[in-house]
């Protein structure tokens, strides 16, 4: 079988490597990080222009109509340039879940999103739940022909500054998990703001008797759609897991070659050698499963969801090991801010204890009756 990239895909992804290549350096991206800018609002602009935004919705929406593959190839070059830009909170889940929307509330927020004019977060994690998209505190509380929510979320990707919140609520009247649209500054919305480890946005939601209407409701049973966009925004921190062990191993390899140690480049040393290899093999070895997974989840395979905790779970093993290794392999320097080894090591914890850490996912994997050893 060749799961080769064909021409257009292989265009798409010279093309953003070439555009990120050109834009983030990694001094760059150390000066913002520093800033607390993590949104660059040219740079934004710019992936609406190239189309990145509207890539990966239906042409009847007003999109491209990209497949699970190309947001791949998009997510796995932002790995290996650290992007900082929310397009997985913005695109990848808060687009996933505006897809649900009728014409109307398409027009109003998902238009405006692929034209790079709107921010948008998802609240889904909470303190205290075990990796559960159904379990949440937010109530919906029926009020003349709308809502008042109530309760709050915790680690909200996007929430410093997105200008809509898509909340997943438990209605008191029928019991059901539905999504709702809240604007970030309508009263009884608040946002406290904060940074990932990996300079990213997050924040706490925080809802108190925050009104809205049924215009604002996205879905009325929201459990099946929370869990398809979930898998797409695994798939994604997957693929930009890859990137960023990609070009962790490159550097790895191109700084042992340069750095000499007793008049020999440290890839002469057959120690290191060894451990170079390992570090290549456990890159391949998660290559294959986000290829699996990414393949089994688009053409809609049994095993698809299995195959996505499968990958979310070796982010945690092969990232951190990766990582590591490579840290020490550039000696003390490996240690410094100035180094780009760190930041990497510090975007794949983040995209280790987002929405599942390995431990969870392994749970998940542990528990599922159909698996046969």
């Amino acid at each position: 079988m060749d799961f080769s990239l064909n021409e257009e895909q292989r265009m798409l992804q010279q093309s953003v490597a070439k555009f990120l290549g050109d834009t983030y350096s990694h001094e760059t991206r150390r000066k913002r990080v520093r800033e607390g800018s993590d949104l660059d609002g040219d740079i934004w602009r710019q992936f609406a222009e190239l189309g990145w935004l509207a890539l990966p919705f239906a042409e009847e929406d007003g999109g491209l109509g990209g497949t699970l593959v190309e947001s791949m190839i998009l997510h796995e070059e932002f790995g290996k340039a650290l992007v900082l830009e929310p397009w997985l909170a913005a695109v990848t889940l808060s687009g996933g879940l505006l897809r649900l929307g009728d014409a109307t509330q398409k027009k109003r927020w998902l238009e405006p999103l692929m034209e790079g004019r709107l921010q948008a977060a998802v609240a889904l994690e909470e303190y205290g739940t075990d990796l559960s998209l159904t379990d949440t505190s937010v109530k919906a509380r029926p009020d003349g022909s709308g809502y008042r929510l109530d309760g709050g979320r915790d680690l909200v990707l996007n929430a410093g500054n997105a200008d809509i919140l898509i909340v997943p609520a438990r209605c008191e009247d029928t019991g059901e998990l539905s999504l709702f649209v809240v604007e970030a500054g309508q009263p009884g919305v608040t946002v406290q703001a904060h940074r990932l480890v990996n300079g990213q946005s997050a924040g706490r939601l925080l809802l108190e008797d925050a009104p809205v209407s049924t215009e604002s409701r996205l879905a009325r049973e929201a459990t099946a759609p929370l869990a398809a966009v979930m898998n797409e925004a695994l798939l994604a921190m997957g693929a930009q897991a890859l990137g960023a062990m990609s070009a962790l191993l490159e550097q790895t390899l191109e700084y042992t070659k340069n750095r000499k140690q007793f008049g020999t480049p440290l890839s002469g040393f057959q120690a290191l050698q060894h451990r170079m290899v390992d570090m290549f093999i456990a890159c391949e070895q998660y290559r294959s499963l986000l290829l699996a997974a990414t393949l089994k989840t688009n053409e809609g395979h049994e095993d698809a969801a299995r195959a996505v905790h499968a990958l979310k779970a070796r982010i945690g093993q092969s990232g951190r090991h990766l990582a590591h290794e490579a840290i020490q392999l550039h000696g003390a320097m490996g240690m410094t801010d100035e180094m780009p080894a760190g930041h990497y090591l510090k975007h794949l914890v983040a995209l280790d204890l987002l929405f599942g850490n390995s431990d969870q996912h392994m749970a998940e994997l542990v528990a599922d009756e159909t698996i046969t050893i």
